[in-house]
């Protein structure tokens, strides 16, 4: 039979909610946040929000007025406001005491025993015992035989009292090695220090006291390099010698030694180290080689930071902190031309180009471009004419920088152009051709790039993103490749492409100069931890040899275009020179060799050498320093 349900559904509703308007349901109610209704009623129709346009001093003024705006609480359901009952406020502050709801409930009323100890008439059960609980059980006399079976054998063992005296012992209480606990078997003897000698005692001879000299040569070493690892001291009694310094340092060291260092005999191959190194030929099998210092320029008053060499070979530029250009002749050291730019000289390059006569050198936020007259009339004289013939386009098209003319009187000391940037000009360099120049600005961000065209005078900024504070730039000498080294990494940009297509990890902690082969296919990169990293491009994106000849950090780092020579100038006053053979057999890894280190420029203000470049035709190599000195090395 079924039972017809008629009139209203919710006329017997059994639901304890007092207010079921808002049929919306169990749903969050964050979901109506950006509605102006909070849900439906039983017909479908919106129940709107009440209208909130108190304010805060409507509120602050109701509550002043109302004795009761105390108990005024917010409906969430429907957002109307509700004053509280007596019996709810009441059944509120039970609750915050953490009392029971119901005011009749009683949880202390005595509890009533189903079963008690006393004897009734009517027992609860009167089953008899059962005949199991008076026979012993054959499972546990199967158990405790196994047992006994299993101690006759000797299978269990009784627990043994621990021994109470403690197992430590001294490692070094004893030098022979039959003594020595089995698991130290391998035991090495804790090695014997030295005895002192005189220039230990308090009260030394005078001759190993040493001069105000010879403490400063002391103090300027590495400690890794001092003979002495302290300086002798005179005392008149042994009553005035001083506690010792070190001491709490050195027996924290002790201590991390005899933790950390377990002394233990390793298993060794005997290895002959002579077969370890690799076979290189001899320097003398790979000369010719830069070997001794033939001439020294002289005349710069400030630290030297660039040089650059005509691409005959028969000229030399410089640029230096005390704002000048010196333009030199090679063979006789002799200064033919002096330009001052009123700046410090950052950076200075040749155009590679034979049929021009042409110098750029970056002075503080611009690039000077400059005819420096040297050499043959012709290309002197076609040089600037090829710099007059530019007209300017009717449209002028926005640019990063901008190209100005010299004056007439900056005419006359042999500037052509200025080519004006927003920032400080760190490093100009110009492409294999002779028409494009690169730039690096000083301070981040992806204009820091620019590739400025001569015969039309354009500039661009390729990147429009910045990957961090870029370093140097390179043209690939054969193919349309850019270099850029920044910080950490160098990568290698597609010109006509417009892609990255290789990245490089030189695993240094700041990159600071960039080389790339005459071949196109070898990389070096200088660092300023004092390593020099070679890559080659064909075979992998890490270095493919590491080296650290030098002591301090690396300022520059140069391939010769001809021979198979690269160097690198550093922090500690020297230029090594190296051999790199890169073979024409792509099977065929590079050999890299280094067959000298040059020195002769004296430690300023603890810079060395700060720029290095070669010869274009002859095995020489030039350096420039922070004493002021260019020298050449042949």
């Amino acid at each position: 039979m079924v039972r017809v349900q008629s009139g209203d559904e919710y006329a017997e509703d059994s639901s304890d909610e007092e207010d079921i308007r808002n049929t919306v349901g169990n749903v969050p109610l964050e979901w109506y946040d950006d509605f102006p209704h909070v849900g439906y009623d039983l017909d479908g129709r919106r129940i709107y929000k009440p209208l909130r346009t108190r304010d805060e001093l409507d509120q602050f003024l109701d509550k002043m007025d109302d004795p009761d705006y105390w108990r005024t609480v917010q409906d969430q359901m429907t957002g109307r406001d509700l004053r509280l009952t007596d019996e709810q406020v009441a059944l509120v502050r039970r609750l915050q005491r953490g009392q029971f709801g119901d005011v009749g409930f009683d949880p202390y009323e005595p509890a009533v025993d189903f079963f008690s100890g006393d004897v009734m008439i009517h027992p609860v059960t009167n089953r008899p015992a059962t005949k199991r609980s008076f026979i012993p059980s054959l499972v546990e006399k199967e158990k405790v035989s196994r047992m006994v079976h299993a101690i006759k054998m000797g299978w269990i063992q009784p627990r043994r009292p621990r021994d109470p005296t403690p197992s430590f012992y001294d490692l070094w209480a004893q030098e022979d090695p039959s003594a020595v606990p089995g698991r130290h078997k391998l035991h090495v003897p804790a090695p014997k220090l030295a005895l002192p000698g005189h220039a230990e005692s308090y009260n030394p001879p005078p001759e190993y006291l040493p001069s105000k000299e010879e403490r400063l040569a002391w103090e300027q070493q590495e400690p890794g390099e001092r003979k002495l690892s302290f300086l002798p001291r005179q005392f008149r009694s042994l009553r005035a010698v001083p506690a010792y310094s070190r001491f709490i340092q050195e027996r924290f060291e002790r201590c991390l030694d005899l933790y950390l260092c377990p002394r233990q005999r390793k298993m060794r191959v005997n290895v002959d180290p002579e077969d370890l190194i690799p076979k290189l030929p001899r320097p003398r099998d790979l000369q010719p080689f830069p070997t001794c210092q033939a001439l020294v320029y002289k005349g710069h008053s400030d630290l030297i930071r660039c040089l650059s060499v005509s691409p005959g070979g028969q000229w030399l530029a410089s640029g230096s902190d005390d704002g000048s250009l010196r333009f030199w002749e090679v063979a006789t050291a002799r200064c033919m031309k002096t330009v001052p730019v009123g700046g410090v000289v950052r950076s200075i390059a040749w155009n590679p180009s034979p049929t021009l006569c042409l110098v750029a050198a970056a002075v503080e936020d611009s690039v000077l471009l400059l005819n420096p007259a040297l050499g043959d009339r012709l290309v002197v004289g076609s040089t600037d004419q090829m710099l007059s013939a530019f007209t300017l386009p009717e449209e002028p098209t926005l640019q990063p920088a901008r190209w100005l003319e010299a004056s007439e009187e900056e005419h006359q000391g042999g500037l052509r152009l200025r080519i004006c940037h927003s920032k400080p000009v760190m490093q100009v360099t110009w492409h294999g051709r002779g028409d494009y120049l690169a730039v690096v600005l000083a301070t981040p961000g992806h204009s820091q790039v620019q590739i400025h065209q001569l015969s039309r005078r354009r500039s661009q900024s390729p990147f429009r993103r910045s990957h961090g504070q870029v370093q140097r730039v390179a043209f690939h000498p054969t193919r349309p490749f850019l270099l850029v080294a920044s910080q950490r990494s160098v990568r290698l940009y597609h010109l006509l492409r417009q892609e990255l297509t290789k990245k490089l990890m030189p695993n240094c902690k700041w990159v600071s100069s960039l080389a790339v082969h005459p071949a196109g296919d070898n990389v070096i990169c200088g660092s300023y931890d004092s390593k020099l990293v070679w890559f080659d491009l064909d075979l992998s994106t890490k270095p493919y040899k590491v080296l650290r000849h030098h002591k301090k950090a690396l300022r520059a780092v140069a391939f010769h275009p001809r021979y198979p020579l690269f160097a690198s100038g550093s922090d500690d006053g020297s230029v090594i020179v190296c051999h790199g053979m890169v073979y024409n057999d792509l099977l065929q890894n590079p050999l890299l060799v280094p067959v000298k280190v040059l020195k002769g420029h004296t430690l300023t203000r603890d810079l060395g050498v700060l720029d290095v470049t070669f010869h274009p035709t002859q095995p020489w190599v030039f350096s420039s320093g922070a004493d002021g000195s260019i020298r050449l090395f042949t």
